[in-house]
């Protein structure tokens, strides 16, 4: 340990030596950017040790031995004092059992507390003797308060495949609760760029989640693996190209979600673009060229052919461009007319007369420039506009739920919602290209509209795609029963589905609780299946009045070590928090973008997914449930987020599946 800890030292003290040569200024530039990176990937968190495990390849002294810890650590000579567990030479580590030792006489973890060695194991697999999981239960029971931590000390089999799944595939990973799909997903990442860093540096990794306070949970995750330049957003921060303010209604919000939309709003993209009903004149080096109406037509034509695909299809032309060519078309026309009459004008004139006057007002008439926000703001405010677009795609009903009664003074005040702003993003993405990643991880996707979906594929581009969900946990009013749906929009209809069914997370007795509700919110889904059990990890308490055995309940949890999150329907968390703080305990209520959870949150239950706490206490179950139409749904995820137990606070009945 010491050893390590000094060559880390000395690894960063030559890192801070690189001198610049002063070349020039982009140089500087780019050594100083890159200095920097360096020393972040090798910054030492102290309560974090530089290795986890170690691996022999033979029972005798002469033993090929690889420590395994979080980042490389070499010494001055350059050999390797710990090697990545990203590295091939690791995998054995977390693939080795006593029926397959892949070449290991000896596999040992190692036990720490605040940095220090306290315990080790080991499992001598060559003689077929397997552990015993103490230190693997140890570190998966370890209190967690804070944000969300690695988990490349007990990764498992069946995550690690996953984790080590080449960049060219597609994943979509169907996992139960506490299987830990969203850390597996976190390793890709960090795994990807390990053994693609100059391709991915290129192109870039993003992650997606449901929310800010889930982007909070996990933002330290890839950091502490030494990954620093991975963007983490919300669909709704990736369209963020309109300020939104309101909410839609169900039933407006599933519309806005359809993918039908997609082909409305291509019609009203391109039912813009008209057809020439004259000549145009052009000036080409000093002189007139006339380009008559038929050849201008084709022009149109073809470019519009070019960019009106299927709704489905994300790969057409884009409209801008489109505007441009049509501009360059025009000009063309007049250079080939200079041309025959034995001109030679040069490419810089060429590209001057299509930047003229004359062939700009052309295009303004028959190919105008557009604004995204404007063109959805302008459907939505005109029915008559709405209907040409929607004419056999949505019903009358369906244009009326769309329709603005009062259009907007501008389109900055219009009272957006966040399904507008997917749609201002899918007209954007018809306008020009959106930029994209090379890999993008999508967790809890099961939530994701379609509309959403193809925002997310837009920047996807050419890349590969990570998607982490669970059918069962789907809370939106347009979840789908099965993922065909979700990869399709995504742009991946092929990717397979991996289930993960062990959950090493929550306790055997919450999972089988949470689980009676899967007959009738998921029937046919597989139900997750606990590593540990723990008596006692549930607690049932009906209640006759709720201040006062909620706050002893929260007062009991808060004096044991980790975190505690008091669950509740969402209109209930302000009485909640009075309740607690009324009986003195230090508590505070989590939102969308607010700080990150602290030892004991009150947490709306529209906000839990993906979270976890050692201990919940739930307020209510019933009004969890009756507060959206999916609301079972919503109850499982909440059932779901405990590490170590989860107590059931209710005055009224369970529903009937959880009574008996």
């Amino acid at each position: 340990m010491a050893r390590a800890a000094d060559c880390l030292t000395e690894m960063r003290t030559a890192s801070s030596a690189v001198t610049d040569a002063g070349v020039d200024a982009w140089a500087s530039e780019r050594l100083g950017a890159a200095r920097a990176e360096r020393l972040r990937a090798l910054a030492h968190d102290l309560g974090v040790p530089a290795f986890f495990g170690r691996t022999d390849a033979s029972p005798d002294a002469t033993a090929e031995i690889f420590h395994i810890g979080r980042r490389h650590v070499r010494d001055a000579a350059g050999d390797p004092v710990v090697i990545d567990w990203r590295a091939p030479m690791s995998r054995p580590f977390y693939q080795a059992s006593a029926a397959d030792p892949q070449g290991l006489a000896r596999r040992r973890r190692f036990g720490f507390a605040a940095g220090e060695l306290t315990s080790y194991e080991d499992e001598a697999l060559a003689e077929g003797e397997q552990g015993s999981g103490d230190l693997l239960r140890q570190e998966i029971e370890r209190p967690r308060s804070g944000p969300m931590r690695d988990i490349v000390a007990t990764i498992q089999p069946d995550q690690d495949d996953i984790v080590r799944a080449p960049l060219s595939e597609s994943i979509c990973v169907q996992g139960a609760p506490g299987t830990g799909k969203t850390a597996v997903g976190l390793h890709r990442a960090a795994y990807l760029l390990y053994t693609h860093g100059g391709q991915l540096a290129r192109t870039g990794v993003l992650v997606v989640g449901p929310n800010r306070a889930f982007l909070r949970y996990i933002e330290q995750v890839l950091p502490a693996l030494g990954e620093v330049e991975v963007d983490q957003s919300t669909v709704g921060d990736l369209t963020a190209r309109v300020p939104f303010r309101a909410v839609d209604p169900p039933a407006v919000a599933v519309l806005k979600g359809d993918v039908r939309m997609a082909a409305v709003l291509r019609r009203a993209l391109w039912g813009g673009v008209v057809k020439p009903t004259d000549s145009v004149q052009v000036t080409l080096a000093g002189r007139k060229y006339r380009v008559p109406e038929q050849r201008l037509r084709r022009y149109v034509d073809d470019l519009r052919r070019a960019g009106t695909g299927s709704a489905d299809d994300q790969q057409v032309g884009h409209y801008a461009a489109g505007r441009e060519r049509l501009a360059m078309a025009v000009a063309e026309d007049a250079r080939r007319q200079k041309e025959a009459g034995g001109g030679s004008p040069s490419d810089a004139e060429t590209r001057k007369t299509a930047r003229s006057r004359e062939v700009r007002a052309f295009c303004d008439a028959v190919w105008p420039a557009v604004d995204a926000a404007a063109l959805v703001a302008g459907l939505f405010s005109d029915p008559d506009r709405l209907a040409r677009a929607a004419s056999g795609v949505l019903t009358e009903a369906e244009q009326e739920l769309l329709h603005w009664p009062v259009p907007p003074r501008s389109v900055r005040s219009a009272r957006w919602t966040d399904a507008d702003a997917v749609l201002v993003d899918e007209v954007a993405g018809m306008l020009e290209r959106t930029a994209g990643y090379g890999h993008v991880v999508v967790d809890e996707a099961q939530d994701l509209s379609p509309m959403q979906c193809r925002a997310v594929a837009r920047r996807l581009a050419a890349g590969s795609l990570t998607v982490l969900g669970d059918l069962a946990q789907a809370t939106s009013p347009w979840s789908a029963a099965d993922w065909s749906q979700t990869l399709a929009g995504l742009g991946r209809p092929d990717t397979p589905v991996r289930p993960l069914t062990r959950g090493y997370r929550v306790p055997g007795e919450v999972l089988d609780f949470a689980n009676r509700l899967l007959p009738l919110i998921a029937p046919g889904l597989p139900a997750a299946t606990a590593a540990r059990r723990e008596p006692g990890a549930l607690r049932l308490r009906p209640v006759a009045a709720l201040a006062g055995p909620l706050a002893d309940v929260v007062r009991e949890l808060a004096a044991t070590e980790g975190s505690t999150g008091v669950v509740c329907a969402d209109d209930a968390v302000a009485e909640v928090v009075r309740m607690l703080t009324a009986a003195g305990l230090d508590v505070a209520a989590l939102t969308d973008d607010g700080d990150a959870p602290g030892r004991v949150s009150v947490v709306p239950a529209g906000l839990v997914k993906g979270l976890e706490f050692d201990h919940v206490v739930v307020v209510e179950p019933a009004a969890i449930v009756a507060a959206e139409p999916r609301g079972l749904h919503r109850l499982y995820v909440v059932l779901t987020r405990a590490v170590s137990s989860l107590v059931v606070l209710h005055r009224g009945e369970l529903p009937e599946l959880l009574a008996g």
